[in-house]
């Protein structure tokens, strides 16, 4: 995947990291150079022992004893405010990071999620942000810390001596060198390692969900072996990034022992020759260390950060793709009519599915859609909810072409209910209101005009559904997501095979009882072709190689005895 480092939607996620963050921020930085300087003192504090040994000066080293002492409690209070602050950070940027991810992945029209893995998403939402939050949020904090204390080691180093102040100058040259040959190596193997479990967590999401299927047909054997190669790709993948991360560590390491060791045989040097003390040459040993401890981090946090950097690019391209189309604003009404004109659709431009194509769906009636399969039913209702838009001819509402509408706006005039309902692990109630506030008798109209009546006498609002509602029956569930888009009272419902999983009669009644909502346009795909049904739609569009061949009310289409004619009966034996 080919990132642009200048995408304007990369640097939103950046910026949602810091949004209303920046106090906490500030603190944990602050407190962590404060932090710095005590450590600093320690140095100090280390010399002076050491001197005041030297010099056999018992009142000096109990001064530095209570000084000691007061450093010690200093930075015990500094170092938990710094961990208070810098948590706080993170948990904050955390859940901005993620909330902006899944505001834009709402954002999506709903074609775009059958178009899409939806492994990707829970990848990069759940091991993708552990590696963002170790490598970019906690790493630039320890950095800038190590940093000042760096800075503050090479200032104490030339105050106590110039000379070997530049000898550890020089030698650090070494470590920086390290740095930037393996800037870009670790990028690369974390960026592996995510798609690498993109791809095992979308097949872990496919094999939960066929679980059935797998049963049913013994095939727990295949399966098996198909979780095993990529379970093996995914940790060879992850155990190369750790090769790589260790090696990196190691080059930084040993270049900064060379450095450190450097430093010491020159102190030795120097105070053998009587150019500095004893104790001076402690303080180096001790601020080298401060020193090297920075130039080790600096190649690992290079590495970690380029990493996260691309993994957080990667997330802004997953959900700018398919993302829903702008256009213009409606109001949820039809006051006329939709319209389809010479209406051309495929999903392969040589395959047409819909083929020049024309009806009218007028405000507040009743439309069956009817036809074999593969005729094009529930393709021309992806197209009526917007998800395509690669269609020729006219598709308008009211004389606005679909095209032009803003997606968001779209869906406050339609509702589709499809064959399979999804609800959540959640109380009836919830379920039905999509976990937002309604009026009590809003709510209980849509109880009552979806049949739903007796199942909340018996069970309650509170039951709970179970995963996708296995607590309830298929019929049950069916009703839920009518009075779901009930309570939304757009003024366009569309059922694609809404019934099929159903009995006859729990079908039958519940076909029966969107029938005769009022104040509805309703446009029904069925495949079941009954009388008593039939009857109640204003008209009848049978489709036939994508096209309509016939359309009407159920009795003179049926006086016709033609294609629909031919449909009825061998649907009724």
């Amino acid at each position: 995947m080919k990132r642009n480092r200048r995408n304007p939607a990369a640097r939103e996620y950046f910026r949602a990291f810091y949004e209303k963050n920046h106090i906490c921020f500030s603190m944990a930085m602050a407190l962590h150079t404060i932090a710095v300087g005590v450590n600093l003192a320690i140095s100090w504090v280390l010399g002076a022992v050491i001197d005041a040994i030297g010099n056999g000066n018992m009142d000096e080293l109990f001064n530095v004893l209570w000084i000691m002492l007061v450093i010690t409690v200093g930075m015990v209070l500094v170092d938990i405010s710094g961990y208070g602050a810098k948590f706080h950070f993170i948990r904050r940027a955390l859940v901005q990071y993620k909330a902006l991810a899944f505001r834009r992945l709402s954002s999506k029209s709903i074609s775009a999620f059958s178009k899409e893995n939806s492994g990707r998403y829970l990848s990069t939402l759940t091991n993708d942000v552990t590696s963002i939050e170790a490598n970019y949020l906690e790493k630039p904090l320890d950095l800038a810390a190590y940093g000042i204390l760096g800075i503050g080691s090479l200032g104490m180093m030339v105050w106590y001596s110039p000379l070997l102040a530049v000898i550890a100058i020089v030698l650090s040259l070494l470590p920086m060198a390290a740095a930037v040959l393996t800037g870009g190596i670790m990028e690369k193997r974390e960026l592996a390692v995510s798609n690498q479990n993109e791809r095992f967590m979308a097949q872990i999401k496919e094999l939960l969900e066929g679980f059935s299927v797998i049963k049913s047909f013994k095939a727990e054997k295949e399966t098996g072996r198909r979780f095993n190669e990529l379970n093996q790709t995914v940790e060879e993948t992850k155990y190369r990034r750790r090769w790589c991360g260790a090696l990196i560590q190691e080059a930084s390491g040993v270049c900064a022992i060379v450095m450190q060791f450097g430093l010491f045989f020159a102190g030795a040097v120097l105070a053998i020759q009587g150019s500095i003390s004893a104790g001076t040459v402690v303080v180096f040993v001790n601020l080298s260390g401060y020193l090297t401890s920075v130039i080790r981090m600096i190649p690992e946090y290079w590495a970690a950060r380029k990493a996260a950097v691309g993994l957080v690019e990667k997330l802004a391209e997953v959900t700018e793709e398919n993302a829903g189309r702008s256009g213009d604003a409606v109001r949820p009404e039809v006051r006329d009519a939709i319209t389809l004109q010479n209406v051309t659709f495929g999903y392969e431009a040589e395959e047409p599915v819909l083929k020049n194509l024309s009806l009218k769906i007028e405000s507040g009636k009743k439309y069956a859609l009817v036809g074999a399969s593969g005729s094009g039913k529930s393709t021309l209702l992806n197209l009526l909810m917007g998800g395509y838009d690669g269609y020729s001819g006219s598709i308008a509402i009211d004389g606005k072409e679909l095209r032009e509408i803003d997606t968001d706006s779209l869906y406050d005039v339609m509702s589709l209910i499809g064959q399979n309902v999804f609800l959540f692990d959640d109380t009836l109630y919830q379920n039905i209101t999509m976990f937002r506030d309604f009026p009590e008798d809003k709510l209980e109209l849509a109880v009552h005009r979806a049949g739903l009546d007796e199942l909340v006498a018996q069970k309650g609002e509170g039951y709970r559904c179970g995963e996708n509602g296995n607590g309830l029956s298929g019929g049950e569930r069916q009703r839920v997501s009518i009075a779901r888009c009930l309570m939304r009272e757009t003024p366009v419902l569309l059922l694609d095979e809404a019934t099929a999983a159903l009995d006859n009669q729990t079908a039958f009644a519940v076909t029966d009882a969107i029938l005769h909502l009022d104040g509805l346009t309703r446009v029904v795909v069925t495949h079941r072709l009954e009388e008593g049904l039939l009857e109640q739609y204003d008209e009848i569009f049978v489709l036939r190689g994508g096209e309509v061949c016939e359309q009407g009310k159920f009795g003179d289409l049926m006086e016709r005895k033609e294609y629909f004619y031919s449909l009825y009966n061998v649907a009724n034996g």
